[in-house]
């Protein structure tokens, strides 16, 4: 049995679950469960939080499992990134009072506050930058104004939360985080699976199929317009000098390329989800 490690709650618990059940996995029926068995895929998922599923996972307690890249640089695990899962995205930066710091080097000798003391003491040596760490669960952003810090580094999206703290956004991006699949060896027996299936499920929310007819002396100018991933198919239309094409082609580009091909000469032109996908 592949044993692998879910998210059990938190911004990357849903997302990371859905994923799984669309790469045909069992899904856990009761939220509340830890532990979920499933022999017709031959692995065990294990729901815990998702701070300590790089610490399992390095320790070789478990297999595999899904977590933030920022959770795993954190950690200082010995699990490392195998692959990243495309979601829960999000950027790490420095803030502080408006005008006090305007470069990393402004950080040397002051306190930060932080929920990643690993994370940022790793990124603020590597700059050969000296600072006090103030390690805080959460409302990082309040360290300044209630005297606990003189900076913060946390994930910013719009920067909104930190400007409404009256704070202000300085120096390099510390870190751009997304969620990832990590193990400490790639070659365990059913982690080759578990990629490709996970790797469809990003191609099939990342593209769809798209059929069309087009004139056969216009196939090179239609195929230009979509290329596909490798190479589109192409078949004869029967007692006619066209051609029926199918090509997978990017989700969120779909409306352009149709535009392009009507007005190039195409017709019949579909456009179909992709439920799954082995590349």
């Amino acid at each position: 049995m592949l044993r692998i490690a879910v998210p059990n709650k938190g911004s990357l618990s849903e997302t990371a679950s859905e994923m799984l059940r669309e790469a045909g996995y069992a899904g856990r029926r009761d939220p509340k469960a830890l532990h979920l068995l499933d022999e017709r895929n031959g692995v065990e998922f294990f729901f815990l939080r998702p701070r300590d599923i790089a610490t399992y996972v390095g320790s070789g307690a478990l297999d595999v499992g899904i977590t933030g890249r920022d959770l795993l640089l954190d950690s200082g695990s010995a699990a490392h990134e195998v692959d990243a899962l495309g979601f829960a995205d999000s950027t790490f930066r420095f803030a502080g009072a408006p005008g006090r710091f305007a470069a990393l080097q402004d950080l040397d000798g002051v306190r930060v506050a932080t929920s990643y003391p690993g994370l940022v003491g790793d990124f603020l040596a590597q700059h050969g930058v000296t600072a006090t760490l103030v390690k805080l669960d959460g409302a990082v952003e309040s360290a300044v104004r209630l005297g606990v810090a003189d900076a913060v580094a946390d994930v910013v999206s719009t920067g909104s939360t930190l400007r409404a703290a009256g704070l202000e956004i300085f120096g390099p991006v510390i870190l751009e985080s997304t969620a990832v699949l990590v193990s400490t060896d790639e070659t365990i027996p059913g982690i080759d699976v578990l990629r490709r299936r996970l790797q469809g499920v990003l191609v099939a929310r990342g593209y769809v199929m798209l059929d069309y007819d087009i004139p056969t002396g216009l196939l090179e100018q239609a195929t230009a317009v979509a290329s596909g991933i490798e190479s589109p198919t192409v078949s004869p239309l029967h007692g006619r000098d066209w051609s029926a094409v199918r090509v997978m082609i990017p989700r969120e580009d779909a409306n352009l390329i149709m535009d392009a091909l009507y007005d190039l000469g195409a017709r019949a032109i579909l456009v179909s989800p992709i439920h799954a996908a082995r590349l």
